[in-house]
């Protein structure tokens, strides 16, 4: 088996694929543990590799033909990359994961800046957070539709990562064209750090004061948009992790303006501790809101628990929504590769 796999490898990147069966390989007189999106990443209970020749080290994992993966190498205190793997995707935290694809996983083609479509206008403005949040400024990123008529807004929570690693407004460029969706504006609001976040979207009132009286009120003045109070409930609100907690807590407390959810591996309860919303959604009167929820089944593992909770909870309280779980973890290429199916969902040409 050992002079097999360094043939392939000459040709191939790791791990190697074979059907739905995915060989990961070591070369060295030791070998490091093995983690990634299908260990959850959990340093704690790493993978150990196989020894099956001479300075060769192997583990085969079973996926479906359709995942998306992440994963690295542990050596101690030391986090590796693969060196027979040059595909490498930023992890958020500053370094970087490997990554591969099973055979049918197809990246969306919607992220291209497509040539010969109308295409939206990009702004940038820095605004004071009035004290609100941890710094003085934010950025605030504006995408107007290639279009006349005054159109929804939809708020975007970790604005760069959706601008910059997802290509958001490229995306919703092409479902425009394509006629999917029907047009609609984005404000992309950034993140005060990493740090930060984790204050800024754990449900903080705070946060919803500067998104109703800085955020909205900038987006009003410089996008042609629909009024809200004659349309109450039209704009939605998206994010990620922290984000698409923050991004349901958004609608619960604000339904009469943000009725359409999109939360992607929304990160629901910290460590056996539910968040808020579970309890403003699961009493009182249901709200009049369109939700999409999406996680992946390599998500976080105590996440994806959260996620269903969450889904049985809202479906049993009559709530109008879609729950959808992939094969990948939690990771920006999993989020950016499925929204287009809730954009489609919340904005969808009837």
């Amino acid at each position: 088996m050992p002079k097999s796999i360094l043939r392939r490898l000459k040709k191939e990147q790791t791990p190697l694929i074979d059907g739905n069966t995915a060989t990961f390989i070591w070369q060295g007189k030791k070998s490091p543990y093995l983690v990634g999106d299908f260990t959850g990443w959990d340093a704690g209970n790493p993978i150990k590799m196989n020894a099956t020749g001479p300075g060769v080290w192997t583990y085969q994992l079973s996926l479906p033909p359709d995942a998306y993966i992440e994963y690295g190498f542990i050596m101690g205190e030391e986090s590796l990359e693969d060196p027979n793997n040059s595909r490498l995707t930023s992890n958020g935290m500053g370094s970087y994961n490997n990554y591969f694809n099973m055979p049918d996983y197809k990246p969306t083609k919607l992220t291209q800046k497509t040539a010969n479509i109308p295409h939206g206008s990009m702004t940038s403005y820095r605004i004071s957070t009035e004290y609100l949040l941890t710094s003085k400024n934010r950025t605030i990123q504006l995408y107007q539709p290639p279009v006349k008529e005054p159109v929804s807004l939809v708020v975007v929570w970790d604005g760069h990562d959706y601008h910059r690693r997802v290509h958001l407004n490229y995306i919703v460029d092409n479902l425009i064209a394509e006629r999917r969706i029907r047009p609609l504006a984005l404000a992309f609001v950034n993140n005060g750090g990493q740090q930060s976040r984790m204050v800024e979207y754990a449900c903080s009132e705070a946060t919803l004061v500067f998104l109703m009286t800085e955020v909205i009120p900038l987006a009003s003045r410089y996008l042609n948009l629909i009024d809200i109070n004659s349309t109450p409930g039209a704009y939605g609100v998206v994010g990620a992790s922290m984000g698409g907690l923050m991004a349901l807590y958004t609608a619960s407390r604000i339904p009469q303006v943000f009725g359409n959810v999109l939360c992607q591996s929304g990160a629901y309860s910290w460590a056996g501790f539910d968040m808020v919303v579970f309890d403003l959604l699961g009493q009182g009167e249901t709200r009049p809101l369109k939700i999409w929820m999406d996680v992946g089944i390599y998500d976080i593992p105590s996440l994806l628990v959260s996620n269903r909770r969450m889904n049985s909870m809202l479906s049993e309280r009559g709530y109008q929504l879609i729950y959808r779980e992939y094969n990948a973890g939690h990771n920006y290429p999993a989020w950016r590769d499925d929204i287009w199916r809730a954009l489609e969902y919340l904005y969808g040409i009837n």
